[in-house]
C-alpha cells in the first residue's frame, strides 16, 4: 500500500507517499503556478511514486460533496487561473487511482485527531491562521462540510476599540475575522508583515482579541473538545498565552469551569503543523482505498 497525499496550497503543492501505518516515505514541493504547468508535475511525481490511491486537500472554495457532478471542483478562488478547476477529476483520471479529496484545514483536523494534538477526542477545530482564515471541524468521528463547507474566516467579529483599522481588509465583509486577523491585515494595520512585529508590540494582544473571539464564537456553536491554532501568524511564542486569556474574559464563567478544561489542553498548537494537513491527506487516501 503506497497513499499518495496533495496539500494543495495557494503558493506551493505539497505531494507526500505515506505506507499504510502512516509512516512518510517520500516528499516533495512545487511552486503553484498554473494548472497547465503545475498538474502535470504532480501526475508525474505520483505515477513515478506507483501509489494506491489519492488523498488531496486542497486550497478552497473547493466542491466537497462527494457524489455531485463537479465533486473536487475549484471553486471562486482569487487564484483566478485554476477558478473552475475539477482538481479531482484531473488527478483520477490522470493517475488512475481511488481519489478523496476535502478542504486543506478539514484534512488537518482530521490528522491532529488521528496522532496529533486531538489524538483521543471525538470533536476538534482547528484554525489556520495566515494569508486567509480557514477552519476544519471534526465532529463526532466525522468531517463537517454542510452546505458547502464553513467558512470559519468569514465569522463576523466586533472590533477592538484601539484598533487603528476601523474595518478589516476583507472586500467581502468591512468584520470578519479574516479581514482583521489574517496576516494581511497586520501589515495593512502595522505597515510591517507579522514575522516583524516584535514580541513586545501591542499589536499582538489586538490580534489576540480577535482569535479569541473566534473561538469564543466556536465553544457556542459547535463546542469543540479542542480548539488548535496553526498558520504562520501564530509563530508569536506569547500569541496563545494572550488568545486563552481574552478567551476567558470574552467566555466570562458563562461554561463552568468543571466543564471547560484547563487553557493549555483546550486552545493549543497543532502537533503536526507544518504537516498537518499532508498527513490529513494521507489518512483520505487511506480512506479512498476502502470505498
Amino acid at each position: 500500500m503506497r497513499l499518495g497525499a496533495l496539500e494543495a496550497g495557494g503558493t506551493k503543492m505539497v505531494l507526500g507517499v505515506f505506507d499504510g501505518r502512516m509512516k512518510l516515505l517520500a516528499q516533495t514541493s512545487i511552486p503553484t503556478k498554473t494548472p497547465a504547468e503545475t498538474m502535470p508535475q504532480i501526475i508525474e511525481f505520483f505515477a513515478g511514486q506507483k501509489i494506491t490511491s489519492l488523498g488531496i486537500a486542497a486550497f478552497g472554495p473547493v466542491n466537497v460533496r462527494a457524489g455531485s457532478a463537479d465533486y473536487g471542483t475549484i471553486l471562486n478562488t482569487p487564484k483566478l487561473a485554476w477558478q473552475k478547476y475539477p482538481l479531482l477529476k484531473a488527478l483520477s483520471e490522470g493517475l488512475g487511482v481511488p481519489c478523496r479529496l476535502d478542504t486543506d484545514v478539514n484534512a488537518a483536523a482530521l490528522a491532529e485527531s488521528m496522532m496529533g494534538a486531538a489524538k483521543g477526542l471525538k470533536n476538534c477545530l482547528y484554525f489556520t491562521v495566515g494569508t486567509g482564515i480557514g477552519g476544519g471541524l471534526y465532529a463526532e468521528g466525522q468531517l463537517i462540510h454542510g452546505l458547502l463547507h464553513p467558512e470559519w474566516g468569514h465569522v463576523l467579529l466586533t472590533r477592538h476599540e484601539e484598533d487603528p483599522l476601523l474595518h478589516g481588509v476583507c472586500p467581502y465583509h468591512p468584520n470578519c475575522a479574516e479581514g482583521f486577523a489574517a496576516g494581511p491585515s497586520i501589515q495593512a494595520r502595522w505597515g510591517v508583515p507579522a514575522k516583524d512585529l516584535p514580541e513586545d508590540h501591542r499589536g499582538w494582544d489586538i490580534e489576540a482579541y480577535y482569535l479569541a473571539q473566534l473561538c469564543a464564537d466556536a465553544l457556542m456553536t459547535v463546542s469543540p473538545e479542542a480548539i488548535l491554532l496553526g498558520g504562520g501568524v501564530m509563530h508569536s511564542g506569547q500569541l496563545i498565552v494572550r488568545v486563552r486569556q481574552h478567551f476567558l474574559r470574552l467566555v466570562n464563567g458563562y461554561i463552568d469551569q468543571e466543564y471547560l478544561p484547563e487553557m493549555a489542553d483546550y486552545i493549543k498548537p497543532p502537533a503536526l503543523y507544518p504537516d498537518s494537513g499532508l498527513y490529513g491527506a494521507g489518512y483520505l487516501a487511506r480512506s479512498a482505498r476502502k470505498k
